[in-house]
């Protein structure tokens, strides 16, 4: 059978048609050959498992559609009469649309989490050309004349009417990723709320244990080499963004490339090929202690109990939640290992640590932490001050410490001391807070003991650090859903204004940060508004040097898809702002400023004229030939709406 990437379909109408019956037979053949080629690509796109996480949901929603086609093909199969021309049309043009989905699914199956998050507006315009590829097939197809059942036809109006929906759809949670990257590679200076946003984005792309890390840059190099030197300046962001994660988690830096990341015992051996069944899926190592979880997936013990020592009760490979925690020992293949390893002369790893010496650290960092907690509600002053700077010092290194401070009851007294009548307390608190509420279970026990309102506290009376740190606690906070409309309930939005406009350089940073996650829900939009959101946004344009320009632009944008808003910005001076930064911006300033002209002129046509006549046509067009893929994207559709409008000279 030919390859399934490959057009395989050809409609001979020369001679031979004399041999009527011949004929008939090699047409069946023809139909039954296309037809399990249909069914073969939907099944091979079923069985990729899990996705990257910033597509996750778009994936599996389209595997789901694909799979709603698998009975149209049965009934196409048991058809008596041969399928005419025009739905064997239909059906080449389907197998081009799955096969493209196919694929796509592949690229977020096996892709890098960070060019997948980088590029994701990208990916989404993927999937939706797919979408409309598959509805113009379907639409186009003879369903009474071939006689499907109305119970198909039903299922595939269904499914069309999906896909329709589908494609109008906007997700807020790319727009909160595309904010957190931003932020990072924005961000300049070294402190400790930039470390606790980068540790969120690692958590966010599933990119934050060193096994992970170790996949990404297998997986970025190879996406270098395939990209041949294209693309240099998004690879080179990947690059560095990659190499923060590894900072963090304890790695030393790599340029990618040239580095070597592979195990050391597959480097020694190049001609051996360890058998796949003998890697552990998390560390991609031989395993020298195999153990079976509750999903019947094998690991090596060390790297499943980390696993599980992390908060995880998932099996890590299928994602689907385990009953239980306990792991058996897997004898059977530990002897596979050792008989082939003895065989083929294989040195297997040792372990470096002696044994107990983890459990004695893990168990002399538990009491540490739980002594701390109680120095935490001490009546001496003194005790509390150094309890509370070393917490907040443990909470800032590591993952395994924000899980043992929650689990040791220290939020609650930390959520308390935000009300000391002692600003170092205060700061301290807020920012062990803040690093603890980078773990997402630890967000909502946070929000659950009241500290929002007092975190506001602070970040209207505070000092300096407190009211920076603070705000990017709520920031981090606002994650969830319902505390965004915690926050906005109990008053934090125009404290957060306020920084945003007389804070230092780092405070307004963080306010900015913290008012565009907010500003994603549309009642914080309208309190943002009344608070005077826009001034200080408009003066943050102004001021260059303070490189916040694509952040004002990101909130403003917010702001514009909101009626008070469009009639604070859009005055003349602010379009002529925008129409400098589409002229002569950085590529992103570009992309922003184009996205925010966009919103405001496909609700008032004004915007545009005026937009024109401050000669914004040249510039956009020099943006869809050489702009970031996103600004091509935005500036298309400007000069499409302007042609429409009939505003082009």
């Amino acid at each position: 059978m030919a390859e399934l990437d490959q057009e395989i379909i050809r409609v001979d109408e020369g001679t031979g048609r004399e041999n009527h019956e011949a004929g008939d037979d090699i047409q069946s053949n023809w139909n039954a050959n296309v037809l399990q080629e249909l069914v073969s690509v939907v099944e091979m796109a079923a069985h990729f498992g899990d996705y990257r996480r910033t597509q996750r949901k778009e994936c599996y929603n389209l595997v789901r559609r694909m799979k709603l086609l698998l009975p149209l093909f049965d009934e196409l199969r048991d058809l008596d009469s041969p399928i005419p021309d025009k739905d064997i049309a239909c059906l080449c043009n389907l197998k081009k649309a799955l096969v493209m989905a196919r694929k796509l699914l592949k690229t977020c199956n096996e892709g890098s989490k960070i060019y997948l998050a980088l590029e994701s507006e990208a990916i989404m315009v993927r999937f939706h050309t797919i979408f409309d590829k598959i509805s113009q097939a379907l639409d186009d197809f003879s369903y009474e004349e071939l006689g499907i059942s109305d119970e198909v036809k039903e299922q595939i109006e269904l499914m069309s009417m999906q896909l329709r929906r589908a494609r109008k759809r906007t997700d807020t949670q790319d727009i909160e990723l595309a904010m957190d990257m931003m932020v990072v590679f924005s961000k300049k200076d070294d402190r400790n709320a930039d470390r606790a946003i980068i540790e969120r984005l690692g958590k966010k792309l599933d990119l934050h244990s060193i096994e992970d890390l170790k996949i990404e840059t297998i997986v970025v190099r190879n996406l270098y080499r395939e990209k041949g030197g294209q693309n240099a300046e998004s690879i080179q962001q990947i690059i560095d963004l990659l190499n923060k994660f590894r900072q963090i988690a304890g790695m030393e830096e790599t340029n990618v490339i040239d580095d070597p990341v592979m195990p050391k015992m597959l480097t020694k051996s190049p001609s051996l090929m360890i058998p796949h069944e003998f890697l552990c899926p998390i560390t991609l190592e031989i395993m020298t202690d195999p153990v079976i979880v509750a999903s019947g997936q094998s690991y090596e013990r060390e790297s499943i109990q980390k696993w599980f020592d992390s908060n995880h009760k998932t099996c890590p490979k299928s994602r689907q939640t385990l009953s239980h925690l306990l792991l058996a020992p897997n004898y059977a293949l530990k002897n596979l290992i050792l008989q082939w390893s003895e065989k083929n002369n294989f040195q297997l790893p040792t372990k470096d640590l002696p044994p107990g010496h983890e459990s004695y650290s893990s168990t002399s960092q538990k009491e540490e932490i739980s002594s701390l907690v109680e120095q935490l509600s001490s009546s001496h002053l003194d005790s509390q001050r150094k309890a509370i700077k070393k917490v907040r010092m443990l909470s800032k290194e590591n993952p395994e410490n924000r899980i043992l401070i929650a689990k040791s009851g220290g939020i609650p007294p930390l959520v308390q001391l935000l009300s000391y009548p002692d600003s170092k307390i205060q700061e301290h608190a807020v920012t062990a807070l803040l690093n603890l509420s980078i773990d997402e279970a630890n967000k909502k026990i946070i929000a659950r003991e009241g500290a929002i309102p007092a975190i506001i506290q602070v970040l209207e009376k505070g000092n300096i650090e407190a009211r920076e740190n603070s705000a990017a606690a709520l920031f981090s906070l606002s994650i969830i859903d319902e505390n965004k409309m915690i926050v906005g309930l109990s008053n934090g939005i125009p404290p957060l204004v306020d920084l945003l406009q007389n804070g230092t350089i780092r405070g307004k940073k963080d306010a900015a940060t913290a008012l565009f996650n907010l500003s994603l829900n549309q009642a914080n939009r309208t309190r943002a508004i009344s608070a005077g959101i826009v001034a200080p946004l408009l003066q943050l344009l102004k001021h260059k040097n303070l490189g916040m320009v694509d952040e004002a632009l990101s909130i403003l944008l917010l702001i514009a898809a909101h009626p008070d808003g469009r009639q604070e910005i859009g005055q003349l001076s602010f379009i002529e702002t925008l129409v400098d930064f589409i002229r002569e911006g950085a590529p992103k300033n570009k992309e922003c400023a184009a996205s925010v002209l966009l919103e405001l002129g496909s609700n008032n046509s004004s915007f545009m004229l005026a937009a024109l006549q401050f000669g914004v046509y040249k510039h956009l067009v020099d943006i869809t030939r050489s702009g970031t893929n996103r600004g091509q994207r935005k500036a298309n559709a400007i000069l499409k709406l302007m042609n429409q409008s009939e505003q082009i000279p």
